[in-house]
C-alpha cells in the first residue's frame, strides 16, 4: 500500500451492554460518516492523498478456556481511502462487519492492545498514527487501559475517545482519565446512541484534519 497521511484503527466496544438496536446505530454511524462527502474530501485532502483505515470489535478479556470468545476481531482489513468512491466501499465494508467477538465484559485496554497491534502491522507507511477508542462503559476487565495508553503514546500514537453516556453519565471523566493520549489527543461524548452518527462524523472529521484541539471536548446531546 502507498504511503498515507494518517493510519487510523477504529477500537469499536461490543460489549454486553450495547445491545443489536445499539449495534446497528453505532456501526451504521461509522458508515454514514464515511459517506459525507466532506469526510470522503478530508481523507484525500492531506499531502499523500489518502489515508488508511481499519476498524476492529472488541468486548472482554480473553477467557482462559475459551480463548476465541473475547479475542478482538478485526472487522475491517486495512483500506486505502482516497475519496468517495473508496469512503463508499470502506462505508460498505463496514455496514457488513459481522458482531464478533461475543458480547462479554468491556475489556478496553484489551481492545486498545489489540489496536496499537493493528497500527503496528499497517501496510502503508504513515504521516500519523491515530486509535479511535469508542465505547459506553469503563473499563471493567482485563489489563488497565492507563499503561497501554501509555504504551501507545511512547511509540507516538494519538489516542482519542468517544464515550456513549446511556448507561454512564460521567464515562467521559474515565477516557479522559485513562484512555486518550498522545499529541493533540481529545475526548467526546454523546448522549446515547441516537446521537453516534453525528458525533462520530465530528470526531473523524477532527481525527482526519489532525485538527490539535485537545482541550475542547464537548457532549453532543440526543436528537430532540
Amino acid at each position: 500500500m502507498d504511503p498515507v497521511d494518517l493510519a487510523l484503527c477504529l477500537a469499536v466496544d461490543v460489549s454486553a451492554s450495547v445491545d443489536y438496536d445499539e449495534f446497528g446505530l453505532m456501526v451504521g454511524g461509522y458508515a454514514a460518516a464515511f459517506r459525507d462527502p466532506g469526510i470522503a474530501a478530508l481523507c484525500a485532502g492531506g499531502p499523500r492523498g489518502a489515508i488508511a483505515v481499519a476498524m476492529l470489535f472488541w468486548s472482554g478479556a480473553w477467557p482462559s478456556m475459551r480463548p476465541a470468545a473475547g479475542t478482538p476481531e478485526l472487522a475491517v482489513p486495512w483500506m486505502r481511502v482516497d475519496g468517495e468512491g473508496a469512503a463508499a466501499a470502506l462505508a460498505e465494508a463496514i455496514d457488513g462487519a459481522p458482531r464478533l467477538p461475543l458480547p462479554g465484559a468491556t475489556a478496553i485496554g484489551e481492545g486498545m492492545a489489540a489496536g496499537l497491534a493493528l497500527l503496528a502491522r499497517c501496510p502503508a507507511p504513515a504521516t500519523r498514527l491515530v486509535l479511535d477508542v469508542s465505547g459506553d462503559g469503563r473499563h471493567n476487565q482485563g489489563r488497565p487501559p492507563g499503561p497501554v495508553r501509555d504504551i501507545g503514546v511512547a511509540a507516538g500514537v494519538t489516542i482519542n475517545g468517544l464515550a456513549v453516556l446511556n448507561e454512564e453519565p460521567d464515562l467521559l471523566e474515565h477516557y479522559r482519565a485513562e484512555v486518550i493520549g498522545g499529541t493533540g489527543s481529545f475526548a467526546m461524548a454523546c448522549a446515547d446512541y441516537a446521537a453516534f452518527a453525528e458525533a462520530i462524523r465530528e470526531k473523524l472529521a477532527r481525527e482526519i484534519a489532525g485538527l490539535l484541539l485537545s482541550g475542547m471536548d464537548r457532549v453532543s446531546p440526543a436528537p430532540s
